[in-house]
């Protein structure tokens, strides 16, 4: 597997978030969905494989075998186009501190990404868990994986904020170091074993990712909502309102996101390479002008 030398990676970095100001706000919301939606469809399959595997009989297991197939969604986003928002923590991060956009041009991307990665998530949960039912099946009489999402949205939502911005902050060094590491490889193989490791590692270790929570949050509320699940005896409950998620999780957790986009991946590495970098960008000026 060939790998690109390290100010090349960050160039490339730099690059791809300073073509994303450029796109229009259509494409940028459209990517932005997709983006949200292919997180969705990796929480769903998430949720799906790991959610029949008590934990009281299969101990850490089930964390690593979710943690195992999360990744599928930023897999999608990388390889087949999309604008996630964390990942353009660090890449619009990268492109601003090398002046190659503006803070506003940073920041209305950054928002665009989020919102429409909201309504990508958001339909996966109204579109495959309530009106689909994948969530809804039943064995043995239980309802393991709608029991399973209702319980991780509780875990979720019950954080102290505090613990909520350092888990967000976990999970983007890792998403983010799992971007970088990407652009490193020359190869589809090389891009998809690079991201596999770190955002499987954030997802097993139970870190906090604002896009996934906008699949896995409003999907536990469709099914802890749903008579089908409420006529069931000793399933677990909802004990999450709007407060809670807005304020205790989605809040805390995007800030923490961000942080560990922007300042531990994105501005270590330009500022430990910021001098090869500029001659560079020096060289390709020069050889683009010849």
């Amino acid at each position: 597997m060939a790998i690109s030398p390290a100010a090349a990676i960050l160039q490339s970095v730099v690059s791809s978030g300073a073509a994303r100001t450029h796109q229009t706000i259509v494409a940028t919301l459209c990517l932005a969905f997709l983006a949200g939606a292919y997180i969705g469809l990796g929480g769903l399959f998430a949720v799906r494989v790991s959610g029949a595997m008590p934990p009281e009989v299969w101990g850490s297991l089930q964390k690593l075998v979710f943690g195992m197939v999360f990744p599928t969604g930023l897999l999608l986003v990388v390889l087949c186009g999309a604008d996630l928002f964390t990942g353009n923590c660090l890449s619009l991060s990268a492109a601003r501190f090398n002046a190659r956009i503006s803070w506003w041009r940073a920041t209305r991307s950054g928002f665009l990404s989020y919102f429409g990665n909201f309504l990508g998530a958001l339909f996966i949960a109204w579109a495959l868990v309530k009106e689909g039912g994948i969530l809804f099946e039943m064995t043995n009489g239980t309802m393991p994986w709608g029991s399973f999402v209702v319980k991780l949205a509780n875990a979720k939502t019950s954080l102290d904020p505090w613990e909520a911005f350092w888990r967000g902050v976990g999970c983007n060094w890792l998403v983010c170091l799992a971007i970088y590491a990407a652009s490193a490889a020359k190869d589809i193989f090389g891009k998809i074993c690079a991201l596999w490791g770190p955002t499987m590692a954030f997802a097993a270790i139970g870190f906090e990712h604002c896009i996934a929570n906008m699949f896995f949050i409003p999907a536990a509320w469709f099914v802890g909502t749903d008579p089908r699940y409420l006529a069931l005896a000793d399933v677990p409950q909802i004990h999450f309102g709007l407060g809670d998620v807005v304020l205790g999780n989605l809040i805390p957790v995007t800030i923490g996101n961000f942080v560990g986009g922007f300042v531990f991946v994105a501005g270590f590495y330009c500022l430990i390479h910021w001098r090869e970098l500029n001659a560079l960008g020096r060289l390709q000026d020069k050889t683009a002008s010849e």
